[in-house]
Order: C-alpha cells, then sequence, then structure tokens
C-alpha cells in the first residue's frame, strides 16, 4: 500500500520547482493534489499533468496566500471537491528574481511583500485548513524554511528574516495545534537548482565544496523529507526543523 494512500494534499507554491516537485512526489504515494500559486496558472496546468500522469488525482487554483478570503476559498475547494484535507505544504514564496542587495538598499515595499508572502501567507494558509483538520482530527502541515536561516547569507537579509520566523511560527504553532492531534514541522532545503534559484544566481558556479555530499540539490532531493512529514511515520513529531542541504550546515 503507498503511504499516503486515500489523503488529500494542498500544495502551495505549486506552479514549478519544489512546488511540483510535492505535488508529483506525493502522488506517487497516493495522495490526491491541489495545487495553487498565484500567477503560472500554466505551470500549475503542467503540475496537475504531471499528478494525473503519476497515477492519481489533481485539481489546481488560482490563490493568493496573503488574503485570508482566498486563502478560506483554498480550503473549502479541497474539502468540496475530495471531502477533507489530511496535508498542507506551504511552499509559496517571494524568492525568484531577488536581488543581492545590503540591508539598507532594501525598499520598503519589497521588504514587506516577502515577509507577506513568505510568513503571513504561511499563517494565512495554516488558518484556512485548521478547521478541517480539527473536525476530522488529524493532520499533517509542512513549512519550507531554508537553510539560510543555519548560516545567514550575505544580500538577503529579508529573505534569511522570514525563513527565520518560519521555524518559529513553526514551534509556536506546534504547541497551539498539538491538542488536536495536528502536527506541523518544516523543512529547510540548502540552495536548490529549480527555476527560481536560477533567476538569482548562475547555479553552475555554486561551490559545493563546503558541502559533504559535494553536489547541488535539486528539487528531488528535498521530496523525501515532506512525504515523512505527511505520512504516519511521523505521527509523533512536531514543532521540528529538518535540514536538507547535502550536509552543508548540521545542528
Amino acid at each position: 500500500m503507498k503511504r499516503l494512500e486515500g489523503k488529500v494534499a494542498i500544495v502551495t507554491g505549486a506552479g514549478k520547482g519544489l512546488g511540483r516537485a510535492f505535488c508529483v512526489g506525493l502522488a506517487k504515494e497516493g495522495a490526491k493534489i491541489l495545487a495553487v500559486t498565484r500567477k503560472d496558472m500554466g505551470g500549475l496546468a503542467e503540475t496537475v499533468r504531471k499528478v494525473e500522469e503519476a497515477g492519481s488525482e489533481g485539481e489546481f487554483l488560482q490563490i493568493d496566500v496573503t488574503s485570508s478570503g482566498q486563502t478560506e476559498s483554498m480550503a473549502k475547494f479541497a474539502k468540496d471537491r475530495f471531502g477533507k484535507i489530511d496535508i498542507l505544504i506551504n511552499n509559496a514564496a517571494f524568492y525568484g528574481g531577488l536581488k543581492r542587495m545590503n540591508f539598507y538598499e532594501i525598499s520598503e515595499e519589497e521588504w514587506d511583500n516577502l515577509m507577506s508572502v513568505n510568513v503571513k501567507g504561511t499563517w494565512q494558509s495554516v488558518k484556512a485548513v485548521f478547521p478541517y483538520m480539527k473536525e476530522q482530527g488529524k493532520g499533517k502541515i509542512v513549512n519550507l524554511t531554508s537553510e539560510v536561516f543555519f548560516t545567514g547569507s550575505h544580500g538577503f537579509v529579508h529573505y534569511v528574516a522570514s525563513k527565520g520566523a518560519i521555524v518559529g511560527l513553526t514551534r509556536a504553532l506546534a504547541i497551539e495545534l498539538g491538542p488536536y492531534n495536528i502536527c506541523i514541522n518544516a523543512v529547510a532545503p540548502g540552495f536548490t537548482d529549480t527555476e527560481g534559484s536560477r533567476t538569482i544566481a548562475d547555479v553552475t558556479k555554486y561551490d559545493t565544496s563546503k558541502t559533504p555530499l559535494r553536489r547541488l540539490g535539486v528539487a528531488e532531493d528535498i521530496v523525501g523529507a515532506a512525504l515523512f512529514f505527511s505520512s504516519d511515520e511521523a505521527d509523533f513529531i512536531t514543532g521540528q526543523t529538518m535540514l536538507v542541504d547535502g550536509g552543508r550546515a548540521m545542528h
């Protein structure tokens, strides 16, 4: 039997990259998928096509995670279409296209936009699925943070701060969600070769000398941790952050 047979998962930021990889990985393990994103509807349709190729059911929806009304619509759509919500993967993030700059050069608008998507959007999505998970007496939530929380990254102070906030949010929510048998954990990828990463750096020049496994990660490397946290195998794990970076940072 597949690990997620009969489960229903919502994946945000699912138009490409890590989000698509999560959707396909969950689908291969039997989960039905609601894939959402704010802009890339063509990519989202392709994600659902790949979900169906993997042998599962998928739907897609245009959702801005910074809007409480839209995240509530997202959760209601999943419940109406599939009957329940077992898993939420909070992958949506303001990341692609970021330019490195000193902290004092970052505009207030960019800071606010990034925090709104990366932190507020995660909180909004958790709020939206909570009533459904509470009602069924179980749920799994996986938040995407980053290795940069542990190592810092010059020129991306707002992104690093937002990913640190996700670690804190995950821990605080674990305390509040635990009594309802809802587990919430975080996955912290290292720099990963995705479409988004290619808009901010030349991935072919990434220095892997400090990475024990001596290579750059790809989207599929991150899927296993999310699958584990989404499965019944992780029923007694909550509030944790798992680094998936080839050993570059250790804690």
